[in-house]
Formats: C-alpha cells, structure tokens, sequence
C-alpha cells in the first residue's frame, strides 16, 4: 500500500474540493483549500521526498476561461518533478502528448472513453495504440446508485452506463497501466471511506489501483489497510496538512510503502 500524491487544479488555482460540488457552468466548487503557490512548489515537496505515482488534474474544461492558467500550472508541476506524475483532465488523442514531452510518465482518460455515456471500445484501443499501454492510466472513478457503482464523466457530473466490477477492469486492464478511481460520494469530505468500494477494488489482482476519498485521519487510513488487505494505493487530499489538513505527510509515510 502505497501513498500517491495529487494535485488538483482549478481556475488556475491549487485547490482541494469537495468532489461532488464541481460544476462546469460558473466554474463552480466547493473549496476546502485555496493554495498561494503554484503547482510546481507542491511538486517539489513530493519530489524531495521521492514520492513517486502522484497525479495532476486539470479541473477545469478546455472552454473555461481558466483553462490556459489551470493547464499551465499543470506544465509548472509537471516540469518539477519529470517521471514523477501522472497527468489527467480533458486527455484525448491529439492533447496527450504536449503532457508527456512535459515531463509526465502517464496520461489519466475518463470522458474521452465514452460516447453519450456508453464506453466506446475503439477509443479505448486507440488510445493505447497512440501513447503506448505503460503511458496510460484510466480514471473509473464512480458513483454508488442502487448498491452499484456506476462510472462517471465530464469532472464527476454525468453517469455513464458502466457498472465498476472486478471483471470490468480485468477486461480494461489490457489497455491501461494503473487505474486511478475517486469514491466521489466522499471525495473532499474527510469522513471516511466508502467501504464497500475499496472492498470491490481489493478484490481486483491486476494492474495496480489508486483509491482516493474520504480518507480523513491516521484511524482512516489504518481502516483502509484493513479493509483492501494492503492491496490498493491510496491518495489523501483535503486531510493533508499540504492542503491545509491535520494529518501530516511524515506520518502518511510511516504508515505506507515507498
């Protein structure tokens, strides 16, 4: 079980939200944190610590008015720590690789997977086939609805049609070098995770799997070791004392692999 840093970029801004609150219309979220610096100087904590797998998203649309300032905040971090990132928001095939040459070591796809909600195979293979299957991550990250959870597009917004299985990320796993997968019900609120995701996740033996949500306390994060066996990574946000949380980065570390 290792830890996987984040940093998530909205408005041209540093931020940590509340995952479900994100609106494309106004450029809307609920902030738990709002950073002074700049991307790069997150970047740099991770890299002199040699935290490797963390992730950038861009939270922002490529139609926003914010996207040039959020995207080059995301370059700004990217170049800090080259090999060290993960990049993701708004990923498609013609974008990918301005990232890469960037400095990232792979490229997070969540919408550009789907077409009107439905998961279209042929994107699915060309993106493999374009940035090669060790540059590319797929974010699955979901929603529950009626004791399923259901993968979700467009920053959190819109369900698809996928049910997220252990099957279904076997059949996915060919495709992709790692998932990364945010319990968005409890994403931004430190209130504990959703359980019955991470157990799912856990079951899973492929490709390794980053869990984010929810994680608020050293008590959290000992839970989930528990829950996923140690089997599954793990991404703390709004809790960090980097974003402004009580939980510190030290004891993050001492409680998982490097």
């Amino acid at each position: 079980m290792r830890f996987r840093p984040c940093i998530d970029i909205h408005n041209g801004k540093v931020k940590q939200i509340v995952g479900g609150s994100l609106r494309d219309e106004g450029d809307e979220a609920k902030e738990n944190f709002v950073a002074a610096r700049d991307a790069d100087e997150f970047a740099k904590i991770y890299r002199n610590r040699g935290i490797k797998g963390g992730h950038v998203i861009l939270l922002n649309p490529a139609t926003s008015e914010f996207y040039e300032e959020t995207k080059r905040q995301a370059l700004l971090a990217l170049s800090a720590y080259p090999g060290g990132l993960s990049v993701g928001g708004g990923m498609n095939l013609s974008n990918g690789r301005e990232f890469l040459n960037g400095g990232a070591y792979a490229l997070i796809f969540t919408s550009f997977l789907f077409s009107e909600g439905r998961l279209d195979m042929d994107r699915v293979r060309q993106v493999k086939e374009i940035y090669g299957r060790e540059h590319v991550i797929f974010d699955l990250s979901c929603r529950r609805l009626e004791d399923k959870w259901y993968v979700v597009t467009d920053r959190w917004q819109t369900f698809t049609d996928v049910v997220l299985t252990r099957d279904k990320m076997e059949e996915l796993s060919e495709y992709c070098c790692e998932f990364l997968i945010h319990g968005v019900d409890v994403e931004g609120k430190s209130s504990g995770m959703d359980e019955g995701l991470v157990r799912l996740l856990s079951e899973f033996q492929g490709c390794p799997v980053t869990y984010a949500g929810g994680i608020g306390s050293l008590r959290d994060l000992e839970r989930f070791r528990q829950v996923s066996g140690g089997r599954i990574d793990v991404t703390i946000g709004s809790a960090m004392d980097t974003f402004g949380g009580h939980i510190s980065l030290d004891e993050v570390l001492l409680c998982t692999d490097r």
